[in-house]
């Protein structure tokens, strides 16, 4: 039988990130508390902008306009 390989990132090698998060870095302390260097209610934001929640299409989205006059129409 053959060995399966694995995708393995290098250690110094830096994963792929969106331009507006760039040096971005989050670590868990011995405590479990999570420590970020960039603020919170920036990464939010950010999120809320990006990142479709499903849970949450049927509100009207000020970040996703376009998406909110699509599911209007769909309705009627």
């Amino acid at each position: 039988m053959t060995k399966r390989k694995t995708n393995k990132p290098k250690k110094d090698e830096k994963p792929k990130v969106n331009k507006e998060l760039e040096g971005f870095d989050i670590e868990i302390d011995a405590f479990g508390e999570i420590k970020t260097n960039f603020d919170i209610n920036k990464i939010n934001e950010f999120l809320n902008r990006e990142v479709d929640d499903k849970k949450l299409r049927h509100r009207k989205d000020p970040y996703k306009k376009e998406q909110s006059d699509e599911m209007d129409e769909e309705q009627e």
